[in-house]
């Protein structure tokens, strides 16, 4: 298993390979159309996040100690955000995922290159990505 900042790097070398943005929001459009389909079950209120612009929902569970993500969301370059996000953080335990901090966004010019409805749609998806790892953290202790 890669660790985040090992992910990271390799968004950053995939980045490095366009030279205009336009490249760069294509790909993480295609990035978006990537990701598997969230499940109906999880497109729920309790779900989505808050502070977003378009419509995400974020599930998350636990396995063998680590959190996984999935997501989705009705705008395809949010999903091309959330799907980067994924490829960093599900995987990781808590503890990487809560003190991860996600250099590879301003490395790729993500922050820069969008609106800033946009840039605090990616916050309110790292928060609650982050609080998502705390609670799965807090119930594991508990049940040791």
């Amino acid at each position: 298993m890669k660790s985040v900042a090992e992910h990271e790097a390799e968004i950053i070398e995939n980045f490095e390979l366009f030279d205009e943005w336009t490249d760069k929001y294509q790909y993480i459009i295609e990035l978006g159309q990537k990701l598997p389909p969230l499940d109906e079950q999880f497109k729920t209120d309790d779900r989505k996040i808050k502070g977003c612009q378009s419509s995400v929902w974020l599930n998350a569970y636990e396995k063998d100690g680590n959190v996984f993500f999935e997501a989705d969301s009705d705008s395809t370059f949010v999903k091309g955000e959330i799907a980067l996000l994924i490829q960093v953080l599900s995987g990781q335990s808590p503890d990487a995922i809560v003190n991860a901090q996600l250099g590879f966004i301003d490395a790729i010019g993500l922050r820069q290159h969008v609106a800033v409805t946009r840039a605090n749609g990616l916050a309110a998806m790292i928060k609650q990505m982050k609080l998502y790892a705390l609670g799965i953290s807090s119930t594991t202790k508990q049940q040791q």
